[in-house]
C-alpha cells in the first residue's frame, strides 16, 4: 500500500520540482534583465533595451556574421556612444580610439585587455594577449625585425614572391585563357609563403602548388571558430563545461599538430644561426640570442602569432605583402573596390605608370612616393579592415575612466 502511494506521488513531485526550477530560472533571468536596464551603472548610455538587458542580440549578430553591421547601424541611430551589451560600450569618435588603445602618459592608467577576448585556455602568452609588462618585453625583442631598416633588407624577399604571384597568373592564363582566379586564395598563397619564409626560414610553397598547405588548411577554419569561442566566453560555466567535456579528440590532435609544426620549424630556424634578414635572424643580430629576451615557450607562441597576426604592423604602411590572412583580406578588399570603381583604377594605373617605367624600379622607397597609391591603401584599410570589430578592453579598477569626455565606471568593456 505504501509502495503504491509513493509510486503515485513521485511523478507529481518530479513535475513540481521541474516546474519550480523553471520558474526560478525565469525569475532569475527577469531579475537580471530588470537590473541591467534600470539599475546597472551603464544604464544612462543610449542603446536598445534588448542590448542593455542581455548579450543575446550581440551573440545572434556575431554568429550570423552581422556583428559589425549591427554596431554601425546602432551608431547611426544612437550617436557616437552606444551600449551594445550589458557591460559593453561602443565608441565611434577619434578621441575615444586614442583613449582606449593609445599610449598613456606617465601616471595615466591603462585599460587592461579583456580576458574574455584575449584569454588563452592553454595559458600561453604572446605579444598580443600578454599583459603590459609581457607585451613591452616581447615588443623590445621583435621591434628590430619590423623597423624601416629591416623592411629594406627584407624587400628582395617580398619582391621574389610578388614576382612568383605574377608569374603564376601568366602561367595559368597561358594554359587557360578564359580562366578566372579566386583572388582571395591567390593572395593567401602569397602572404602565407612570405610569412613562412620570414618566420620559419622556409616557404610553404603554396604559390608553387596553387593549393593550401595542409597546416594552413587546418588553421583557416579556426578564424571562423574564434567567433563561437568569444560567444562561449560570455557564459563562464558553459566555457568550463565545454573545455572539459566537449572538445573532441580530433580537435585536440589538430591543435597538437599545429603547435608541433611551429615548434619544429622555429627550432630548425634557430639552429641555422645564419644572417638571413628574416624575423629570427634580426632578433638574433640585435639581442645576441633569442633566449636573451624570450623563453622557449614564448618563441613558439610568437612564431605562431607572427604568421596570423603580427603582420598588422606593416600592412598599412607600404603596399608590400607582409602578413597572412589579415593582409590577404585587405588586398582582396582593395582589389574589389578598384574593380568596381573603374575611374579610380584608371587613376591609380596612370600614377603608377607615370612614376615607374619598368619592373626594376618597383620598391619600397619608390612606392612611398606615390600619393594616390598610398591613399588607396589607407582607404582600403578604412573600408575593408581585416579586424573590423573592436579589440576588447576593460576599464581599470578604482576611479572611473574618461573616454572621449564620458565617464565610464570601472570593470566595463569599451570598444
Amino acid at each position: 500500500m505504501a509502495h503504491s502511494t509513493v509510486s503515485r506521488l513521485l511523478p507529481q513531485s518530479a513535475a513540481q520540482v521541474l516546474l519550480t526550477v523553471v520558474v526560478l530560472v525565469i525569475g532569475y533571468r527577469v531579475t537580471i534583465y530588470i537590473y541591467n536596464i534600470f539599475l546597472h551603472p551603464l544604464r544612462k548610455f543610449p542603446g536598445p533595451l534588448t542590448s542593455a538587458a542581455s548579450n543575446w542580440p550581440k551573440i545572434r549578430a556575431s554568429t550570423r556574421g552581422d556583428g559589425v553591421f549591427r554596431v554601425v547601424d546602432l551608431h547611426h541611430k544612437y550617436g557616437e556612444v552606444v551600449r551594445t551589451g550589458p557591460n559593453e560600450l561602443s565608441f565611434s569618435g577619434n578621441a575615444a580610439y586614442k583613449d582606449i588603445y593609445g599610449h598613456k602618459k606617465a601616471g595615466q592608467r591603462t585599460l587592461v585587455k579583456d580576458p574574455k577576448f584575449y584569454g588563452n585556455p592553454s595559458g600561453e602568452y604572446d605579444i598580443v594577449n600578454g599583459n603590459d609588462e609581457q607585451h613591452a618585453r616581447m615588443r623590445r625583442v621583435f621591434t628590430h625585425a619590423f623597423s624601416d631598416k629591416a623592411l629594406k633588407r627584407q624587400e628582395p624577399l617580398f619582391l621574389l614572391y610578388v614576382d612568383k604571384l605574377v608569374a603564376k597568373f601568366k602561367e595559368l592564363s597561358a594554359k587557360e585563357p578564359e580562366r578566372k582566379f579566386n583572388m582571395v586564395q591567390m593572395y593567401n598563397f602569397t602572404t602565407f609563403d612570405i610569412m613562412g619564409d620570414l618566420t620559419f626560414g622556409e616557404s610553404l610553397n603554396m604559390l608553387e602548388d596553387t593549393d593550401y598547405h595542409p597546416w594552413v588548411a587546418a588553421m583557416l577554419p579556426a578564424f571562423r571558430f574564434a567567433v563561437y569561442v568569444h560567444v562561449i566566453r560570455c557564459f563562464p560555466l558553459l566555457e568550463l563545461f565545454m573545455l572539459k567535456y566537449c572538445i573532441s579528440k580530433s580537435t585536440i590532435e589538430t591543435m597538437k599538430t599545429h603547435k608541433k609544426f611551429c615548434v619544429d620549424r622555429v627550432d630548425r630556424r634557430l639552429e641555422q644561426k645564419d644572417a638571413r634578414p628574416d624575423i629570427w635572424g634580426m632578433v638574433m643580430e640585435t639581442e645576441g640570442s633569442v633566449d636573451a629576451g624570450l623563453t622557449k615557450q614564448e618563441q613558439y607562441s610568437n612564431a605562431n602569432l607572427v604568421v596570423v597576426v603580427l603582420n598588422r604592423w606593416l600592412s598599412g604602411r607600404e603596399f608590400m605583402i607582409a602578413g597572412t590572412e589579415t593582409t590577404a583580406t585587405i588586398l582582396s578588399g582593395i582589389t574589389y573596390y578598384l574593380l568596381t570603381n573603374p575611374s579610380k583604377m584608371s587613376r591609380l594605373i596612370e600614377e603608377t605608370r607615370s612614376k615607374i617605367r619598368n619592373e626594376d624600379e618597383i620598391g619600397i622607397e619608390r612606392l612611398q612616393g606615390l600619393p594616390y597609391l598610398n591613399a588607396v591603401i589607407e582607404e582600403g584599410l578604412r573600408m575593408y579592415p581585416s579586424i573590423s570589430y573592436g579589440l576588447a578592453r576593460k576599464t581599470p579598477p578604482g576611479a572611473p575612466t574618461f573616454i572621449d569626455g564620458r565617464e565610464v565606471p570601472a570593470g566595463y568593456q569599451p570598444i
